[in-house]
């Protein structure tokens, strides 16, 4: 490593790189050395340094709030705690998607989050692959359309998520489930309100349910065209609705939902328990 005083030496071209190669322990006296150089090019490389250091400091600390619940439960003697969330519970069409996800002791992602909070599918998917690949296990369940009209939107995210749980390659001492319980599992659980913001786990599952269910409308719209699911994702958008009036609905819509519905000419038999806000 170069002593401070040698920086003022250093090509501007060559600090950049420099500074990605050096240790965080080493970082903060090194950056000090650099904003007292009498290059501005110098000095601004500094800034940009110490902000991005910042940034990184907040979302490690960011990460560690969102990993205590799991950090609790482990030194409670729980090894393996799985996350569960759904995707998919507002739509008109297509399946509700849940996936669980047990992530390995310590487990740090950056960009980890609610993936209502992840900017982009890109970006969505890129999380997704880590998780998929780097996870100790993880599975996905969905109830179909079908399902949902007999057993209402609510019982069969549930059903989903059991779904999930029962697919995963290696049993859970313990789960976490975003805002919810699920019936009918062994293991102790504990329902997170707003889970999906506050326990790893659920975030990790909450990207996995995802962009598991948008690849699979994206699939969807290419077997029915004209409807405009690879944009809409099956929410009550108004291109969807002027899509169901012009014409009529498909087998993947849920014909217990009120738009839906009313496109048959039939009574109601549920509404949707949410309000429209977008792609969850």
């Amino acid at each position: 490593m170069k002593r401070r005083g040698e920086w003022a030496t250093v090509p501007l071209r060559e600090i950049g790189p420099l500074l990605e190669g050096l240790d965080p322990s080493g970082l903060d006296g090194v950056l000090s050395a650099l904003e007292r150089d009498p290059r501005a090019g110098a000095r601004r490389l500094a800034t940009r340094a110490r902000a991005r250091a910042l940034a990184k400091a907040r979302e490690l600390e960011r990460l560690h709030a969102m990993r205590r619940l799991e950090t609790e439960l482990r030194l409670e003697g729980y090894r393996l705690v799985a996350g569960v969330d759904e995707a998919g519970m507002a739509p008109l069409a297509g399946p509700v998607v849940a996936a669980a996800v047990i992530l390995p002791e310590g487990y740090l992602l950056e960009g980890l989050d609610d993936s209502k909070k992840i900017q982009g599918p890109r970006r969505r998917g890129a999380l997704a692959d880590r998780i998929r690949s780097e996870a100790v296990c993880w599975s996905v369940g969905r109830a179909e359309p079908g399902e949902i009209d007999a057993l209402n939107i609510y019982r069969a995210g549930l059903l989903a998520m059991r779904r999930a749980l029962e697919g995963l390659g290696i049993p859970p001492d313990f789960v976490l489930v975003d805002a919810r319980t699920i019936p009918g599992i062994r293991c102790p659980q504990r329902g997170i309100i707003h889970g999906d913001a506050l326990s790893l786990s659920i975030a990790a599952a909450s990207v996995i349910a995802k962009t598991t269910r948008d690849s699979e409308m994206e699939e969807m719209d290419r077997v029915y065209p004209g409807y405009g699911f690879a944009s809409h994702k099956g929410y009550p958008t108004p291109e969807h609705l002027g899509a169901l009036r012009r014409l009529g609905p498909l087998p993947v819509h849920r014909k217990s939902f009120a738009p839906v519905r009313a496109a048959l000419g039939g009574e109601v038999v549920q509404k949707s328990l949410f309000r429209f806000e977008g792609n969850d």
